[in-house]
């Protein structure tokens, strides 16, 4: 008989002790995953407060219960932003505050507008309202609008910024013939967007992208091929991921020509060449043919040295900083970029421009950005400016549509005098020094306004870069009737 042995089962492994720190991590992450949280969250200014005041408080502290969250905090919270709120109505007499218009779909195909006012010490979230129902009809939008600006007094708005999602130019002209104080203007950041979009479909650049999503597609569909890319661009990745479609393509087609010679030196080496599997294949051998091409390459170096200036203003724009003082500035030298690159080809010059005019002209400029610029202490004292004639009758009309009579301008007219001659307190040393380097932060009111503290009324802390106001309905959507003004 067959002698039969017990199986010896093998012990698995212990996993080794964790830290305090990796325990606190875990424990983290656990709560993440069990609530379906979107890790996005943990970016979110709150979130290390919240683990800040936890450590503070040592061991044995216990998290508030769902009913004290639901009663007393949301509460004790709803006071503070409404004293918070008291404090910023009164601002908007002084400096005027925007009201910021962004809609979007929810996961129930209902068309939402959020509604924000800023002012320059802070934002706030309004409302947030289901406009499913008339989204498509201009009046019903346009009485909304006129319902948001008597919450705020039509004499403290300076202007509305809005998205592309609306009826834009019939929502704006119901507004500036309504209301003769407030500008309107759409977000920066999408009108960026649609410049690269309408890029994107010239027809040579549109077959250039095409090429590199071939070229990408090949690597990203192969483990082993990217792997081998990965080799030998030093695990660096060939697809960019940018905020939108347009921006991403872009993207990817500057990390491409930066990978340019890696990529050739893939093809060329034994590894791929060797490999029947990847240099027979009908589809690589399209791919190879686009690598190998040099007219290509040249529309790639073309399609990056067109966008990469507008890609620079969205990241101006987007970074935080109030860009209402500038961006008159940065499009006018992302245009001159291209009249640079195309000096000696008109057509193709005349064919971006006349896109970026449109867009920038029908959407995007106001003379508030004209008067910011006027006002920038960076471009009017700057002897390269060439726009500063330009502009100045846009600070002049927009003088007159904010201070409709001759006794209101008279000190502001004064102040400009002074203002650009760099006389006075503006001719100083440390003024001087701080022209170029030090963001304008406007000082207090006073009895004689200064050309910088007009410019807080002409909403200089914000420029509608960035209307991504969702995080916003994600913590007072439930209780935005608690958080509404």
């Amino acid at each position: 008989m067959a002698k039969v042995y017990p199986t010896v089962m093998p012990m698995p492994m212990a996993a080794p002790p964790l830290s305090s720190q990796e325990n606190a991590e875990k424990n983290i992450a656990l709560f993440f995953f069990e609530n379906k949280l979107d890790f996005s969250v943990a970016r979110s200014p709150s979130y290390q407060l919240m683990v800040d005041a936890i450590g503070k408080c040592g061991a044995g502290f216990t998290g508030p219960s769902a009913d004290m969250l639901k009663t007393t905090w949301l509460e004790r919270i709803k006071s503070e932003v409404s004293l918070q709120t008291k404090d910023a109505e009164k601002e908007w007499a002084t400096t005027g505050c925007t009201i910021i218009a962004d809609t979007w779909i929810d996961n129930k195909s209902r068309a939402l507008i959020n509604f924000l006012v800023s002012s320059p010490s802070r934002t706030f979230f309004h409302k947030s309202v289901d406009a499913s129902s008339i989204f498509k009809n201009t009046k019903c939008v346009a009485d909304l609008f006129d319902s948001v600006i008597q919450d705020f007094g039509a004499e403290n708005v300076v202007q509305i910024i809005m998205d592309s999602g609306f009826n834009y130019a019939s929502i704006a002209n119901h507004i500036l013939q309504n209301y003769g104080t407030i500008f309107v203007s759409t977000c920066a950041s999408q009108c960026l967007n649609l410049i690269l979009e309408e890029f994107s479909k010239v027809d040579w650049v549109n077959k250039c992208i095409s090429q590199a999503q071939t070229i990408s597609k090949l690597i990203y569909n192969s483990v082993s091929i990217l792997d081998l890319m990965k080799k030998f661009t030093g695990g660096q990745e060939l697809i960019k991921t940018g905020i939108t479609k347009p921006v991403s393509n872009f993207l990817s087609l500057q990390s491409m020509l930066k990978q340019r010679s890696r990529l050739k030196q893939m093809l060329n080496s034994p590894e791929f060449s060797m490999n029947s599997s990847y240099a027979n294949n009908p589809k690589n051998l399209a791919c190879i043919a686009i690598i190998e091409d040099g007219d290509f390459w040249r529309a790639v170096e073309e399609s990056v040295a067109i966008s990469e200036p507008f890609l620079k203003v969205m990241r101006e724009v987007s970074d935080g900083k109030p860009a209402v003082g500038s961006i008159y500035e940065l499009m006018t030298r992302a245009k001159e970029s291209i009249r640079t690159y195309y000096i000696m080809d008109e057509s193709k010059c005349k064919t971006f421009l006349d896109i970026v005019d449109r867009k920038w002209g029908d959407q995007l400029h106001s003379p508030l950005h004209s008067a910011a610029a006027f006002l920038n202490p960076s471009v009017q004292y700057n002897p390269e400016i060439k726009f500063l004639v330009s502009i100045k009758e846009d600070f002049f009309k927009v003088i007159e549509k904010l201070l409709p009579t001759p006794d209101m301008r008279r000190d502001i007219t004064n102040q400009i005098f002074i203002f650009t001659r760099a006389s006075g307190m503006f001719g100083c040393n440390l003024a001087m020094e701080a022209r170029d380097t030090v963001a304008p932060e406007w000082v207090e009111e006073s009895d004689n306004p200064s050309p910088t503290q007009w410019l807080d009324r002409f909403g200089s802390t914000l420029d509608g870069s960035d209307l991504n106001t969702r995080f916003h309905a994600a913590i007072f959507g439930a209780n935005d009737h608690l958080f509404g003004l």
